[in-house]
């Protein structure tokens, strides 16, 4: 971890109306919490394309700094604007917190990690790509797999199901708790508290 540097958490989805509320777009869903929790405001950043909340999780000059983000390119480009802004605010790879869809997780279930591959993730590929890294932290939100024949493709840009919207506040408050839990408590902490339900 570096001295004051922030922690740069990236909700990957894509940008507009008719994407908000699709799978893909639950990165979007938790970082908009993130901010909401601590009075944050959005606003377009002016070097890089995306929209940025800087806020401080917690009380007094040592409460770590948090820029949120949701890049403004679509999900298979995010990579340019997270370097974009990982340069800008001097944030290393290492705190850096991806949150995103994953097919292979049961709905609903979270999984943290630290680096390891992509999982034919377009959002991840592309960060990987830009930061010329793959060690950064990965908050995966599960979807599960589309119903029988589905292409996955369609399954993440498709809103989630009215049975699935039931849970979705309260799972998308639990992501963000897990975000939190990263970065004051460490991954490993929060795995033990997030990969046990």
């Amino acid at each position: 971890m570096v001295d004051n540097a922030p922690w740069l958490i990236v909700g990957l989805g894509n940008p507009g109306p008719r994407y908000a509320g699709n799978r893909h777009n639950v990165g979007y869903m938790v970082v908009d919490l993130l901010a909401k929790r601590v009075g944050a405001t959005f606003g377009r950043h002016r070097k890089a394309l995306a929209e940025v909340a800087e806020a401080r999780l917690g009380f007094g000059a040592d409460a770590p700094r948090l820029v949120l983000a949701k890049p403004l390119s679509y999900m298979n480009l995010s990579g340019g604007p997270v370097v974009g802004l990982a340069q800008f605010y001097k944030v290393p790879p290492e705190q850096i917190v991806a949150v995103h869809d994953e097919l292979d997780i049961p709905y609903g279930q979270l999984r943290l990690k630290f680096g390891g591959g992509e999982g034919g993730h377009n959002g991840l590929r592309s960060m990987s790509g830009s930061l010329s890294t793959k060690d950064y932290v990965r908050v995966r939100f599960g979807i599960g797999r589309p119903p029988g024949r589905q292409d996955p493709a369609d399954f993440v840009l498709n809103d989630f199901s009215s049975a699935e919207r039931k849970e979705l506040e309260f799972l998308v408050d639990r992501a963000a708790d897990a975000v939190e839990a990263v970065v004051v408590k460490g991954l490993a902490p929060a795995q033990q508290i997030y990969h046990t339900a």
